[in-house]
């Protein structure tokens, strides 16, 4: 890192102030990014969430990094997944290129690594997207939220993960309607001094507006499923 700084500052020294060539504007582009890399990436390492770590395989070549994330908490937790990062010469025009190495059975992620993230996006019509002011450090967040805050099932990239997702709730949420009163809706943990007929309300309107679980059994068979891949691909 510090040997790329001290490069980049030795080649302003020797190039001096000349005249535009239009055949070196790709060459002053890649010089742009690298000069805002040294920066980010000196403020990534000192904020990277404790889930996350970073690598560079060529501390000279800050454009491309690997990222190891893995959750502590949720569907995920106990999994190791990894993600390649380069930025293109263009940055930070536009985002870096990112794909996850790790399959994954996730709604925002595709099997083959395909990411769905806002801030990964040249263009978004909800202004979310990628904008100049925008760092690696809030790529690096997004990321690690995407097992966590970002989980988002109502609009997502693997389809058939979320409605594998979406079955089981209203499944769960039926069943639980057809046992109410019997006192089986208490092994959900949560709300359990409620009486039951209350639990099973909230909880049908809770599915009714795709809200976060509940229940720590309502998605089991969603559970199950990440749990085998976590065995099978992300140790």
């Amino acid at each position: 890192m510090l040997t790329l700084a001290s490069k980049l500052k030795r080649d302003d020294g020797v190039r001096g102030p000349r005249a535009s060539n239009p055949a070196s504007d790709s060459t002053r582009r890649v010089s742009v990014r690298d000069k805002l890399l040294v920066k980010e990436v000196a403020d990534l390492e000192a904020n990277l969430p404790c889930t996350c770590k970073v690598n560079f395989p060529d501390p000279n070549k800050l454009h491309y990094f690997q990222l190891t994330v893995t959750p502590d908490e949720g569907y995920y937790q106990g999994g190791k997944f990894q993600f390649e990062t380069e930025v293109p010469d263009a940055y930070n025009m536009v985002p870096p290129k990112v794909k996850c190495l790790t399959r994954i059975w996730h709604p925002n992620i595709t099997e083959t690594g395909e990411i769905c993230l806002s801030l990964l996006r040249e263009h978004s019509i909800d202004g979310t997207g990628w904008a100049p002011t925008r760092t690696l450090k809030d790529i690096v967040w997004g990321l690690n939220s995407l097992f966590t805050d970002l989980l988002n099932f109502d609009d997502p990239l693997n389809i058939e993960a979320a409605e594998h997702h979406l079955r089981d709730k209203w499944q769960t949420a039926e069943n639980l309607w057809k046992h109410e009163g019997n006192g089986s809706c208490l092994r959900c943990e949560l709300l359990n001094k409620c009486k039951c007929a209350q639990y099973v309300n909230e909880l049908l309107c809770l599915c009714k507006a795709s809200s976060a679980s509940l229940c720590p059994g309502r998605q089991e068979d969603f559970r199950n499923k990440v749990e085998d891949y976590i065995k099978r691909y992300a140790r």
